[in-house]
C-alpha cells in the first residue's frame, strides 16, 4: 500500500487549524517533512499574507492559555523564545501588568487557599508563585489582600 505524501502547505494548515503557531515554531515542525527544493520561508510568507498565520493571534492565544497559571515574566519569556517582535512585547507587557495581582491571587488560592501561619510556610508559598513567574510586587499584594480579607471576615 503506497503512503500518501501530504504537501507542506496542507501539513501547515493542519497544524494551524489545531491552534495558533509562531513562525519559528511552525518552521521547526515543517522542517522535519521538507524535501529538497521546498522553501519553508516562502510558504510561511504565503500563509502570513493570506492571514492564516498571525503573530498577534499567536501571542493572544499563548497569553490566554498561560495567564491562568503563570506570571508575566514566564509568559513574556515564552513569547521571546518564539521571536515575537520587541515592540509587540512592550504592548503585551503593559496589558499583562494590569491584572497580574489578581492572577497571582487566583493561582495562590487554588494551590494553598490560606496564608501560612509560619515564616517557612509563607516562604514556600512565595517561592511557588515566583517559580510561576509572578513578580515580588504581585505576590506580596496578592498575599496581603488575602490577609486583609481574612481580617474582615
Amino acid at each position: 500500500m503506497a503512503k500518501l505524501q501530504v504537501s507542506l502547505k496542507a501539513r501547515a494548515l493542519r497544524y494551524l487549524s489545531a491552534r495558533e503557531h509562531s513562525r519559528q515554531e511552525l518552521a521547526r515542525k515543517l522542517a522535519r517533512y521538507a524535501q529538497e527544493g521546498d522553501d519553508i520561508e516562502a510558504l510561511l510568507d504565503t500563509l502570513t499574507e493570506a492571514n492564516f498565520m498571525s503573530e498577534t493571534r499567536f501571542s493572544e492565544s499563548l497569553i490566554n492559555r498561560r495567564a491562568a497559571r503563570f506570571g508575566n515574566s514566564r509568559i513574556l519569556s515564552e513569547l521571546k523564545s518564539h521571536n515575537i517582535d520587541p515592540d509587540s512585547l512592550t504592548e503585551i507587557k503593559a496589558g499583562l501588568a494590569q491584572d497580574e495581582v489578581a492572577r497571582a491571587r487566583e493561582v495562590w488560592l487554588r494551590k494553598f487557599g490560606a496564608v501560612a501561619t509560619d515564616a517557612n510556610g509563607r516562604a514556600k508559598q512565595m517561592r511557588f508563585l515566583l517559580q510561576r513567574g509572578f513578580s515580588h510586587r504581585a505576590i506580596q499584594a496578592a498575599m496581603r489582600a488575602k490577609d486583609e480579607n481574612e481580617d474582615d471576615a
